[in-house]
């Protein structure tokens, strides 16, 4: 599970939106919280987008950075939490066909 987590964000760090939509669950969907923002959503459809469009490909070398923690595993359904320097995820997974996929996150970013 932790692999499907480190393929997510290396994929969104170098671009790879093929990578991108491997990790990531049919039903997708990511809540971004920012401190003085209002909430955003994003799809699986639209990260795969941002993926190709660049994604974190602009971020300085010393910023693509990750901390994977498996917090817990019960049966097919998983959770974990990505750190990186500027934000914070929580992620839940599921089994689809053996493999593990990102069903959703939450996102802290830090502004």
């Amino acid at each position: 599970m932790g692999v499907t987590v480190t393929n997510y964000i290396e994929a969104y760090y170098t671009g790879d939106a093929a990578r991108m939509e491997q990790a990531l669950h049919p039903h997708y969907l990511k809540h971004r919280i920012h401190r003085n923002r209002p909430m955003r959503e994003q799809t699986g459809q639209e990260l795969v987008q941002a993926v190709r469009n660049g994604g974190g490909t602009d971020l300085p070398q010393a910023q693509r950075t990750e901390k994977v923690t498996v917090l817990d595993v019960a049966g097919d359904v998983a959770s974990a939490k990505l750190v990186t320097p500027g934000w914070v995820d929580y992620m839940t997974l599921s089994k689809v066909n053996g493999d593990w996929k990102i069903l959703s996150v939450v996102q802290r970013i830090d502004d």
